[in-house]
């Protein structure tokens, strides 16, 4: 079929004339651009913390949006021996200690070609643990150190089903390697998650954490 044609059954208009254009076709592979709403940015400069609390701070985690999201940038930790976790609450920040069961494998592949190796990694999983769920494994106290990733949480607010979560990082460790972590599991409650934390598991961390929701999805 000729270009033109293929074109005029695509375009609808009032006076077959493009200046009176009125429609013009979904982009290809359609999807909606606007779905990815951001809510909150925290920054973390030697802080104890960052937290996310439904209703705190405009911070919206609710029924408004099925899943959440939140990027972590740069993040960094103050000693090799400190892993970056969070840990969520139902009681809208006052207690974050919900059991959580996951699973966790990573690849790692040094600056000099070793050591380099794909496992699945026992020390970041949980088994109904109520503390912060790792979200990498390990970091680094040289300068140049950060994680980055994100982590995603389905459908919070639900009376019915635990809550799963998604987590993929990146980050350079104090062996001078390239490491990649992939962990699953689930919030192992029915109340609503209203809150979430952010943390090392020892000392202060630096870093952006942003937060959004994923409407129509």
């Amino acid at each position: 079929m000729p270009i033109i044609k293929s074109l005029d059954k695509l375009i609808k208009y009032n006076n077959r004339s493009i200046k009176d254009l009125t429609t013009t076709p979904a982009a290809a592979g359609g999807g909606d651009t606007g779905a990815l709403v951001h809510i909150k940015t925290l920054t973390a400069d030697n802080s104890a913390n960052l937290s996310f609390v439904n209703g705190t701070s405009d911070v919206v985690f609710d029924n408004t949006y099925p899943i959440y999201k939140f990027e972590f940038i740069d993040t960094s930790i103050r000693s090799d021996t400190e892993k970056l976790g969070f840990n969520v609450s139902i009681d809208t920040g006052s207690n974050y200690n919900v059991a959580k069961t996951s699973t966790a494998f990573r690849a790692h592949h040094g600056e000099s070609d070793s050591p380099a190796a794909l496992a699945y990694y026992g020390d970041d999983d949980l088994a109904q643990g109520t503390g912060l769920q790792p979200i990498q494994h390990g970091g680094g106290s040289e300068a140049d150190s950060c994680i980055s990733g994100e982590l995603t949480i389905f459908n919070p607010s639900s009376t019915t089903f635990v809550k799963h979560f998604l987590i993929k990082s990146s980050n350079n460790n104090s062996g001078d390697r390239a490491q990649v972590e992939y962990m699953g599991g689930y919030c192992n409650t029915t109340s609503a998650v209203d809150a979430i934390i952010f943390q090392a598991n020892t000392g202060n961390i630096d870093g952006t954490i942003k937060m959004y929701g994923i409407k129509d999805s």
